[in-house]
C-alpha cells in the first residue's frame, strides 16, 4: 500500500511546536551574527537572496570550507535563521558560509539548484579551497546535488572537484513523492522535473563522501530517503554513511550543530580536514 505522502512529508504538522523552535533559531542566529567574526551579505548572483554570510574561526585549522544550505521546502525561510549553525565548526577551526537562494514559486526548483552551484563556484573562486556541502531538508537535496555536479558544465574554468563531501541532514533525494502533496503547490513539479532535480537519479559521485543523517523520530519516508541515497550511491562507489539521531524530529535534528563538542560538528570538521 502506498504511504500517505501528505502526512509523511508535512513536517510542520508532525511537529506542532515548530514555531517556537524556528523562533529560537532566529534568536540564536542573530546573537551569533553579533558575537562572531563574519562577513555578511557576500553577493554571488543577481537576486537579492543570492548572497552568503561567511563565519570565521579564530584560527583556521581546516583544508576546506563548509557551505551550509538551509531548508524550508525550497519555499520558506532564509539564511538569517541559521547563522548560529556555524558556531560548532567555527569552534573547531573551520570556516562556514551560510547561503541564501531564491524561493519557489518565484523561481523553479531547478533554478535554485543552479543558484547554489554558482554559490559554491563563487566560494571556490574566492578562497581556492574545496567545499564540504551541508544542508538541512531541502538543503540536503541541494548539498547532494552539489556533490554530484559536473563542474565543467557550470564553468569550464572550475576544477573537476569543487565539492568533496556532502552532509545531508534530513534531506530529500527523490522528489517524486512530493508531486502528490500540497507542498508541490509552490514547487510546480511534474514527475519529469521531480526526477530531473532528484540527486538520487543523477550519476553517482563515485569516490566522494556522502553522509545522510536523519532524526530517529522523523517519518518513515524521511528515514527511507536517507537510507536510499546511501544504499544506491554506496553501490556506485560513493563513500556513504547513514546515521539516525536518536529521538530527534525534523527540527530538533539541528540542535547539536552549534555545539563544537557534538558528534555532528566533529564529523563536519573532519570532512573539512580539521
Amino acid at each position: 500500500m502506498q504511504p500517505d505522502y501528505e502526512t509523511e512529508y508535512n513536517n510542520r504538522a508532525r511537529v506542532p511546536e515548530h514555531p517556537g523552535i524556528i523562533a529560537g533559531w532566529a534568536a540564536d542566529a542573530a546573537a551569533y551574527r553579533a558575537s562572531s567574526v563574519n562577513e555578511l551579505g557576500i553577493v554571488y548572483g543577481e537576486g537579492a537572496r543570492q548572497q552568503y554570510d561567511l563565519f570565521k574561526p579564530e584560527t583556521v585549522k581546516s583544508s576546506a570550507i563548509v557551505l551550509f544550505i538551509h531548508g524550508g521546502y525550497w519555499q520558506a525561510l532564509d539564511r538569517s535563521f541559521f547563522s548560529h549553525i556555524a558556531r560548532g565548526v567555527n569552534g573547531l577551526g573551520v570556516p562556514m558560509a551560510v547561503a541564501g537562494y531564491d524561493l519557489c514559486p518565484q523561481v523553479e526548483l531547478g533554478h535554485i539548484v543552479w543558484e547554489i552551484q554558482h554559490a559554491a563556484a563563487a566560494l571556490w573562486r574566492q578562497y581556492n579551497l574545496p567545499i564540504v556541502a551541508a544542508g538541512h531538508s531541502a538543503g540536503g537535496q541541494l548539498a547532494a546535488c552539489l556533490l554530484a555536479t559536473d563542474w565543467k558544465n557550470v564553468d569550464p574554468e572550475l576544477p573537476d572537484l569543487v565539492v568533496t563531501a556532502a552532509y545531508g541532514i534530513s534531506g530529500l533525494y527523490n522528489l517524486k513523492p512530493l508531486t502528490e502533496t500540497s507542498i508541490n503547490k509552490a514547487l510546480g513539479l511534474t514527475m519529469e522535473s521531480a526526477e530531473r532535480e532528484s540527486p538520487l537519479f543523477w550519476p553517482a559521485p563515485s569516490g566522494l563522501i556522502m553522509d545522510a543523517v536523519v532524526g530517529g523520530a522523523e517519518s518513515d519516508e524521511y528515514l527511507k530517503q536517507s537510507r536510499r541515497i546511501t544504499d544506491v550511491w554506496g553501490l556506485e562507489g560513493v563513500r556513504t554513511r547513514y546515521e539516525e539521531i536518536a529521538g530527534a524530529n525534523h527540527f530538533t535534528v539541528l540542535a547539536d550543530l552549534p555545539n563544537p563538542e557534538s558528534a555532528m560538528s566533529r564529523r563536519l570538521a573532519a570532512l573539512a580536514g580539521a
